[in-house]
Protein backbone atom coordinates (compact mmCIF):
# COMPACT_ATOMS: atom_id res chain seq x y z
CA UNK A 1 0.00 0.00 0.00
CA UNK A 2 2.81 2.32 1.04
CA UNK A 3 4.81 1.10 -1.70
CA UNK A 4 2.12 2.03 -4.22
CA UNK A 5 1.19 5.11 -2.75
CA UNK A 6 5.05 6.00 -3.64
CA UNK A 7 4.88 5.39 -7.23
CA UNK A 8 1.85 7.39 -7.44
CA UNK A 9 3.60 10.34 -6.05
CA UNK A 10 6.72 9.95 -7.78
CA UNK A 11 4.70 9.38 -11.14
CA UNK A 12 2.62 12.67 -10.27
CA UNK A 13 5.73 14.54 -9.57
CA UNK A 14 7.31 12.98 -12.89
CA UNK A 15 4.38 13.98 -14.93
CA UNK A 16 4.14 17.98 -13.04
CA UNK A 17 8.02 18.42 -14.27
CA UNK A 18 7.10 17.19 -18.03
CA UNK A 19 3.93 19.37 -17.95
CA UNK A 20 5.87 22.24 -16.18
CA UNK A 21 8.61 21.65 -19.22
CA UNK A 22 6.30 21.56 -22.17
CA UNK A 23 5.01 24.80 -21.19
CA UNK A 24 8.07 26.47 -21.00
CA UNK A 25 8.62 24.95 -24.10
CA UNK A 26 5.65 26.27 -25.67
CA UNK A 27 6.03 29.73 -24.28
CA UNK A 28 9.86 29.68 -25.44
CA UNK A 29 8.34 28.83 -29.12
CA UNK A 30 5.73 31.83 -29.22
CA UNK A 31 8.28 34.46 -28.01
CA UNK A 32 10.89 32.84 -30.58
CA UNK A 33 7.82 33.01 -33.31
CA UNK A 34 6.66 36.34 -32.36
CA UNK A 35 10.44 38.09 -32.15
CA UNK A 36 10.96 35.99 -35.53
CA UNK A 37 7.73 37.87 -37.24
CA UNK A 38 8.99 41.27 -35.66
CA UNK A 39 12.32 40.88 -37.04
CA UNK A 40 11.38 39.83 -40.36
CA UNK A 41 8.84 43.12 -40.61
CA UNK A 42 11.26 45.58 -39.57
CA UNK A 43 13.96 44.23 -41.49
CA UNK A 44 11.29 44.26 -44.63
CA UNK A 45 10.09 47.51 -43.98
CA UNK A 46 13.66 49.08 -43.96
CA UNK A 47 14.75 47.77 -46.72
CA UNK A 48 11.84 48.81 -48.37
CA UNK A 49 12.36 52.41 -47.31
CA UNK A 50 15.74 52.11 -48.37
CA UNK A 51 14.79 50.68 -51.80
CA UNK A 52 12.48 53.77 -51.72
CA UNK A 53 14.68 56.33 -51.15
CA UNK A 54 17.34 54.93 -54.04
CA UNK A 55 14.47 54.72 -56.47
CA UNK A 56 14.05 58.25 -55.56
CA UNK A 57 17.61 59.54 -55.63
CA UNK A 58 18.74 57.39 -59.11
CA UNK A 59 15.25 57.66 -60.26
CA UNK A 60 16.15 60.38 -62.99
CA UNK A 61 19.78 58.50 -64.35
CA UNK A 62 18.24 54.83 -63.86
CA UNK A 63 15.22 52.94 -65.01
CA UNK A 64 14.19 49.93 -63.11
CA UNK A 65 11.41 48.47 -64.83
CA UNK A 66 8.43 47.15 -62.78
CA UNK A 67 9.42 43.29 -63.03
CA UNK A 68 12.67 44.44 -61.56
CA UNK A 69 11.25 45.61 -59.06
CA UNK A 70 8.61 42.80 -58.31
CA UNK A 71 11.15 40.38 -58.66
CA UNK A 72 13.93 41.72 -56.74
CA UNK A 73 10.87 42.36 -54.09
CA UNK A 74 9.74 39.19 -53.84
CA UNK A 75 13.33 37.59 -53.92
CA UNK A 76 14.57 39.52 -51.03
CA UNK A 77 11.38 37.97 -49.05
CA UNK A 78 11.67 35.05 -49.65
CA UNK A 79 15.40 35.08 -48.47
CA UNK A 80 15.10 37.00 -45.90
CA UNK A 81 12.06 34.98 -44.19
CA UNK A 82 14.11 31.72 -44.87
CA UNK A 83 17.13 32.99 -43.93
CA UNK A 84 15.54 33.62 -40.27
CA UNK A 85 13.83 30.95 -40.35
CA UNK A 86 16.99 29.05 -40.88
CA UNK A 87 18.65 31.03 -37.98
CA UNK A 88 15.08 30.37 -35.44
CA UNK A 89 15.25 26.73 -35.73
CA UNK A 90 18.81 26.67 -35.22
CA UNK A 91 18.99 28.45 -32.24
CA UNK A 92 15.68 26.88 -30.48
CA UNK A 93 16.87 23.74 -31.06
CA UNK A 94 20.52 24.43 -29.46
CA UNK A 95 18.38 26.23 -26.46
CA UNK A 96 15.71 23.31 -25.88
CA UNK A 97 18.41 20.58 -26.02
CA UNK A 98 21.06 22.43 -23.66
CA UNK A 99 18.66 23.51 -21.38
CA UNK A 100 15.40 20.76 -21.55
CA UNK A 101 17.09 17.55 -23.13
CA UNK A 102 14.34 15.58 -24.66
CA UNK A 103 13.95 11.89 -25.27
CA UNK A 104 12.62 11.98 -28.75
CA UNK A 105 15.35 14.93 -30.76
CA UNK A 106 13.78 13.84 -34.42
CA UNK A 107 10.27 14.95 -32.72
CA UNK A 108 11.42 17.86 -31.63
CA UNK A 109 13.20 18.90 -34.99
CA UNK A 110 9.55 18.45 -36.46
CA UNK A 111 7.93 20.22 -34.60
CA UNK A 112 10.68 23.35 -34.53
CA UNK A 113 10.51 22.53 -38.74
CA UNK A 114 6.83 22.43 -38.26
CA UNK A 115 6.73 25.98 -36.41
CA UNK A 116 9.05 28.08 -37.99
CA UNK A 117 7.57 26.88 -41.39
CA UNK A 118 3.71 27.44 -40.28
CA UNK A 119 5.21 31.29 -39.58
CA UNK A 120 7.83 32.14 -42.51
CA UNK A 121 4.06 31.10 -43.96
CA UNK A 122 1.97 33.37 -42.52
CA UNK A 123 4.77 36.29 -42.65
CA UNK A 124 5.37 35.87 -46.86
CA UNK A 125 1.55 36.14 -46.68
CA UNK A 126 1.62 39.36 -44.94
CA UNK A 127 4.71 40.72 -45.96
CA UNK A 128 3.70 39.57 -49.51
CA UNK A 129 0.20 41.23 -49.70
CA UNK A 130 1.45 44.68 -47.90
CA UNK A 131 4.46 45.45 -50.79
CA UNK A 132 1.91 43.98 -53.54
CA UNK A 133 -0.51 46.70 -52.49
CA UNK A 134 2.27 49.65 -52.33
CA UNK A 135 4.07 48.20 -55.66
CA UNK A 136 0.71 48.38 -57.57
CA UNK A 137 -0.53 51.06 -56.07
CA UNK A 138 0.19 53.52 -59.17
CA UNK A 139 -2.39 51.28 -61.32
CA UNK A 140 -5.33 51.46 -58.26
CA UNK A 141 -4.58 55.32 -59.09
CA UNK A 142 -4.40 55.38 -62.72
CA UNK A 143 -7.93 53.26 -62.87
CA UNK A 144 -9.39 55.95 -60.91
CA UNK A 145 -8.63 58.17 -62.75
CA UNK A 146 -9.82 56.88 -65.82
CA UNK A 147 -12.97 56.14 -64.49
CA UNK A 148 -13.52 60.01 -63.73
CA UNK A 149 -12.28 60.68 -67.28
CA UNK A 150 -15.90 61.34 -69.74
CA UNK A 151 -16.11 63.30 -73.24
CA UNK A 152 -16.84 66.16 -70.95
CA UNK A 153 -13.58 65.98 -68.89
CA UNK A 154 -11.12 65.03 -70.89
CA UNK A 155 -8.56 67.22 -69.33
CA UNK A 156 -8.12 64.91 -66.96
CA UNK A 157 -4.49 63.37 -66.98
CA UNK A 158 -2.88 60.08 -65.59
CA UNK A 159 0.43 61.30 -63.06
CA UNK A 160 3.35 60.20 -64.45
CA UNK A 161 5.74 61.73 -61.94
CA UNK A 162 7.75 59.17 -60.23
CA UNK A 163 10.24 56.44 -61.05
CA UNK A 164 10.75 55.12 -64.85
CA UNK A 165 8.79 51.76 -65.48
CA UNK A 166 6.53 50.33 -67.63
CA UNK A 167 3.22 52.05 -65.57
CA UNK A 168 4.45 55.68 -66.25
CA UNK A 169 5.41 54.40 -70.31
CA UNK A 170 1.51 53.31 -69.65
CA UNK A 171 0.48 56.51 -68.51
CA UNK A 172 2.67 58.65 -70.69
CA UNK A 173 1.03 56.38 -73.73
CA UNK A 174 -2.53 56.86 -72.03
CA UNK A 175 -2.04 60.77 -72.10
CA UNK A 176 -0.76 60.89 -75.23
CA UNK A 177 -3.92 59.06 -76.01
CA UNK A 178 -6.16 61.18 -74.70
CA UNK A 179 -4.30 64.53 -75.84
CA UNK A 180 -5.03 62.97 -79.66
CA UNK A 181 -8.66 62.41 -78.55
CA UNK A 182 -8.84 65.80 -77.45
CA UNK A 183 -7.71 67.79 -79.97
CA UNK A 184 -9.75 65.43 -82.46
CA UNK A 185 -13.07 66.30 -80.45
CA UNK A 186 -12.15 69.86 -80.19
CA UNK A 187 -11.34 69.71 -84.02
CA UNK A 188 -14.84 68.13 -84.22
CA UNK A 189 -16.96 71.17 -82.59
CA UNK A 190 -14.91 73.25 -84.35
CA UNK A 191 -16.16 71.58 -87.49
CA UNK A 192 -19.84 71.54 -87.16
CA UNK A 193 -19.75 74.92 -85.60
CA UNK A 194 -18.26 76.49 -88.85
CA UNK A 195 -20.02 74.50 -90.83
CA UNK A 196 -23.02 75.32 -89.34
CA UNK A 197 -22.32 79.04 -89.79
CA UNK A 198 -21.31 78.27 -93.07
CA UNK A 199 -24.16 77.29 -93.76
CA UNK A 200 -26.38 79.40 -91.81
CA UNK A 201 -25.72 82.33 -94.49
CA UNK A 202 -26.53 81.12 -97.57
CA UNK A 203 -29.94 79.61 -96.25
CA UNK A 204 -30.55 83.42 -94.39
CA UNK A 205 -29.78 84.72 -98.08
CA UNK A 206 -32.17 81.89 -99.79
CA UNK A 207 -34.91 82.87 -97.32
CA UNK A 208 -34.92 86.56 -97.86
CA UNK A 209 -35.19 86.04 -101.55
CA UNK A 210 -38.26 83.48 -101.52
CA UNK A 211 -40.14 86.00 -99.42
CA UNK A 212 -38.76 88.97 -101.75
CA UNK A 213 -40.70 87.00 -104.27
CA UNK A 214 -44.00 85.65 -102.93
CA UNK A 215 -44.48 89.36 -101.79
CA UNK A 216 -43.18 91.19 -104.70
CA UNK A 217 -41.41 88.68 -107.65
CA UNK A 218 -44.77 87.84 -109.48
CA UNK A 219 -45.67 91.53 -110.53
CA UNK A 220 -41.58 93.05 -110.55
CA UNK A 221 -39.20 91.55 -112.91
CA UNK A 222 -36.81 93.36 -111.66
CA UNK A 223 -36.95 91.72 -108.86
CA UNK A 224 -37.77 88.22 -110.14
CA UNK A 225 -34.64 88.20 -112.05
CA UNK A 226 -32.11 89.49 -109.21
CA UNK A 227 -33.98 86.89 -106.59
CA UNK A 228 -33.16 84.30 -109.34
CA UNK A 229 -29.84 85.11 -110.07
CA UNK A 230 -29.10 85.26 -106.18
CA UNK A 231 -30.98 82.22 -105.41
CA UNK A 232 -28.59 80.42 -108.87
CA UNK A 233 -25.61 82.24 -106.89
CA UNK A 234 -25.99 80.62 -103.06
CA UNK A 235 -26.74 77.32 -104.42
CA UNK A 236 -24.12 76.88 -106.29
CA UNK A 237 -22.16 78.29 -103.51
CA UNK A 238 -23.91 75.60 -100.72
CA UNK A 239 -23.17 73.23 -103.54
CA UNK A 240 -19.28 73.99 -103.13
CA UNK A 241 -19.06 74.01 -99.92
CA UNK A 242 -20.72 70.66 -99.52
CA UNK A 243 -18.49 69.08 -101.66
CA UNK A 244 -15.58 70.30 -99.72
CA UNK A 245 -17.58 69.11 -96.66
CA UNK A 246 -17.45 65.89 -98.07
CA UNK A 247 -14.03 65.54 -99.11
CA UNK A 248 -13.14 66.58 -95.57
CA UNK A 249 -15.23 64.12 -94.61
CA UNK A 250 -14.10 61.24 -96.41
CA UNK A 251 -10.41 62.23 -95.87
CA UNK A 252 -11.24 62.16 -91.99
CA UNK A 253 -12.70 59.10 -92.53
CA UNK A 254 -9.51 57.30 -94.59
CA UNK A 255 -12.21 56.76 -97.80
CA UNK A 256 -10.50 59.23 -100.03
CA UNK A 257 -9.34 57.18 -102.66
CA UNK A 258 -6.08 58.43 -104.65
CA UNK A 259 -6.19 56.86 -107.96
CA UNK A 260 -2.64 57.36 -108.91
CA UNK A 261 -1.24 56.98 -112.37
CA UNK A 262 1.66 58.05 -114.17
CA UNK A 263 1.56 61.39 -116.42
CA UNK A 264 3.09 64.94 -117.48
CA UNK A 265 2.95 67.06 -114.56
CA UNK A 266 3.60 70.05 -116.75
CA UNK A 267 0.35 68.86 -118.72
CA UNK A 268 -1.89 69.58 -115.30
CA UNK A 269 0.46 73.66 -115.61
CA UNK A 270 -0.86 73.90 -119.54
CA UNK A 271 -4.31 73.20 -118.81
CA UNK A 272 -4.55 75.24 -115.70
CA UNK A 273 -2.78 78.49 -117.69
CA UNK A 274 -5.24 78.52 -120.56
CA UNK A 275 -8.42 77.64 -118.47
CA UNK A 276 -7.74 80.48 -116.29
CA UNK A 277 -7.14 82.82 -119.75
CA UNK A 278 -10.50 81.99 -120.36
CA UNK A 279 -11.91 82.88 -117.20
CA UNK A 280 -10.03 85.91 -115.90
CA UNK A 281 -8.62 88.78 -118.11
CA UNK A 282 -8.37 90.76 -115.27
CA UNK A 283 -4.77 89.75 -114.53
CA UNK A 284 -1.65 88.93 -116.09
CA UNK A 285 -0.58 85.24 -115.94
CA UNK A 286 3.18 83.89 -116.56
CA UNK A 287 4.51 80.60 -116.74
CA UNK A 288 8.65 80.94 -117.23
CA UNK A 289 9.36 77.28 -116.98
CA UNK A 290 7.14 74.17 -117.75
CA UNK A 291 9.74 71.59 -117.45
CA UNK A 292 8.46 67.46 -118.87
CA UNK A 293 9.09 65.05 -116.66
CA UNK A 294 6.88 62.01 -115.05
CA UNK A 295 4.88 62.09 -112.00
CA UNK A 296 3.19 59.23 -110.63
CA UNK A 297 0.16 60.46 -108.59
CA UNK A 298 -3.72 61.12 -109.15
CA UNK A 299 -3.69 63.71 -111.98
CA UNK A 300 -7.40 65.08 -111.01
CA UNK A 301 -6.51 65.32 -107.74
CA UNK A 302 -3.37 67.08 -108.17
CA UNK A 303 -5.15 69.48 -110.57
CA UNK A 304 -7.76 70.92 -108.23
CA UNK A 305 -4.84 71.27 -105.24
CA UNK A 306 -2.94 73.57 -108.06
CA UNK A 307 -6.14 75.34 -108.72
CA UNK A 308 -7.24 76.34 -105.03
CA UNK A 309 -3.62 78.13 -105.15
CA UNK A 310 -3.98 79.75 -108.30
CA UNK A 311 -7.80 80.99 -107.11
CA UNK A 312 -6.32 81.79 -104.19
CA UNK A 313 -3.93 84.12 -105.61
CA UNK A 314 -6.68 85.54 -108.35
CA UNK A 315 -8.44 86.11 -105.19
CA UNK A 316 -6.21 88.44 -103.04
CA UNK A 317 -4.41 90.06 -105.91
CA UNK A 318 -5.62 93.31 -106.89
CA UNK A 319 -6.81 94.01 -110.89
CA UNK A 320 -3.59 93.88 -113.33
CA UNK A 321 -1.41 92.55 -111.00
CA UNK A 322 1.08 89.37 -111.95
CA UNK A 323 0.28 86.10 -111.04
CA UNK A 324 3.29 83.51 -112.12
CA UNK A 325 2.85 79.12 -112.52
CA UNK A 326 6.22 77.76 -113.08
CA UNK A 327 6.61 73.74 -112.82
CA UNK A 328 10.33 72.25 -112.80
CA UNK A 329 12.61 69.23 -111.47
CA UNK A 330 15.02 70.50 -108.77
CA UNK A 331 16.37 67.86 -106.20
CA UNK A 332 15.12 64.82 -107.66
CA UNK A 333 11.82 66.45 -106.83
CA UNK A 334 8.63 67.87 -108.63
CA UNK A 335 8.28 71.30 -108.15
CA UNK A 336 5.01 73.73 -108.98
CA UNK A 337 5.66 76.88 -108.19
CA UNK A 338 2.58 79.94 -107.69
CA UNK A 339 3.96 83.31 -107.65
CA UNK A 340 1.70 86.51 -107.35
CA UNK A 341 1.88 90.22 -106.41
CA UNK A 342 -1.05 90.30 -103.93
CA UNK A 343 -1.77 91.48 -100.85
CA UNK A 344 0.17 88.95 -98.82
CA UNK A 345 -0.54 87.24 -95.44
CA UNK A 346 0.71 88.53 -92.53
CA UNK A 347 3.42 86.76 -90.32
CA UNK A 348 0.81 86.46 -87.19
CA UNK A 349 -1.69 84.49 -89.88
CA UNK A 350 0.39 82.50 -91.57
CA UNK A 351 0.98 79.85 -89.30
CA UNK A 352 -3.01 79.00 -89.66
CA UNK A 353 -3.73 79.33 -93.50
CA UNK A 354 -4.01 75.44 -93.36
CA UNK A 355 -6.72 75.31 -90.57
CA UNK A 356 -9.97 74.76 -91.42
CA UNK A 357 -12.55 77.66 -92.17
CA UNK A 358 -9.42 79.89 -91.57
CA UNK A 359 -9.23 83.58 -93.04
CA UNK A 360 -6.93 85.71 -92.15
CA UNK A 361 -9.58 88.96 -93.05
CA UNK A 362 -13.19 87.89 -92.50
CA UNK A 363 -14.41 91.80 -93.76
CA UNK A 364 -12.00 90.95 -97.05
CA UNK A 365 -13.72 87.47 -97.29
CA UNK A 366 -16.99 88.89 -97.73
CA UNK A 367 -15.77 90.25 -100.96
CA UNK A 368 -13.96 87.84 -102.20
CA UNK A 369 -15.65 84.86 -101.09
CA UNK A 370 -14.61 81.00 -100.15
CA UNK A 371 -15.31 79.02 -97.18
CA UNK A 372 -12.11 78.96 -95.61
CA UNK A 373 -11.44 75.30 -96.81
CA UNK A 374 -9.67 75.63 -100.25
CA UNK A 375 -6.25 75.80 -98.91
CA UNK A 376 -7.02 72.76 -95.98
CA UNK A 377 -8.02 70.93 -99.06
CA UNK A 378 -4.87 71.47 -100.85
CA UNK A 379 -2.33 70.57 -98.36
CA UNK A 380 -4.79 67.15 -97.64
CA UNK A 381 -3.92 66.26 -101.52
CA UNK A 382 -0.57 67.12 -101.11
CA UNK A 383 -0.05 65.31 -98.03
CA UNK A 384 -1.70 62.14 -99.63
CA UNK A 385 0.83 62.13 -102.35
CA UNK A 386 4.12 62.59 -99.72
CA UNK A 387 4.63 66.03 -101.05
CA UNK A 388 5.62 69.20 -98.82
CA UNK A 389 4.34 72.87 -99.34
CA UNK A 390 6.80 75.67 -98.61
CA UNK A 391 5.32 79.45 -98.03
CA UNK A 392 6.70 82.42 -97.97
CA UNK A 393 4.71 85.91 -97.89
CA UNK A 394 5.60 89.43 -96.85
CA UNK A 395 2.05 91.63 -96.57
CA UNK A 396 1.26 94.10 -99.16
CA UNK A 397 4.03 92.62 -101.42
CA UNK A 398 2.71 88.73 -102.15
CA UNK A 399 2.70 85.35 -102.10
CA UNK A 400 4.62 82.30 -102.96
CA UNK A 401 3.58 78.81 -102.64
CA UNK A 402 6.05 75.90 -103.62
CA UNK A 403 5.15 72.36 -103.70
CA UNK A 404 7.59 69.74 -103.81
CA UNK A 405 6.22 66.46 -105.19
CA UNK A 406 8.19 62.89 -105.20
CA UNK A 407 8.77 61.69 -108.63
CA UNK A 408 7.87 57.80 -109.51
CA UNK A 409 9.60 57.67 -112.87
CA UNK A 410 12.87 60.97 -113.04
CA UNK A 411 12.47 60.81 -117.08
CA UNK A 412 13.16 63.41 -119.30
CA UNK A 413 10.77 63.38 -122.56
Amino acid sequence: MILSSFILCVEWGINLEMKNKLKIIIKFFFFIILFFMKTIFLFIRSFVHLFSLLRKGLGNKFRFSLTFKITITYVFIFFTVFLFMSIGIIASFNHIIQNYPPEDYIFLLGVLLLAFNLAGFIAIILIGSSVSRRLLAPIKAMTKTVQEISFNQLDRRLDVSGSKNELKDLAQTFNDMLDRIQISVEQQKRFVSDASHELRTPISVIQGYTNLLARWGKDDRKVLEESISALRSEALNMNHLIEELLFLAREDSGTLKINREEFKLSEIITEIIYETNLIDTSHIFINEKNEEFFIKADKKLLKEATRIFMDNSIKYTPIGGIIKLNCYLKNDKGIISIEDTGIGISKEDLPYIFTRFYRADKSRTKITGGTGLGLTIAKLIIDNHNGKINVWSEFNKGTIFRIELPLSAPTND
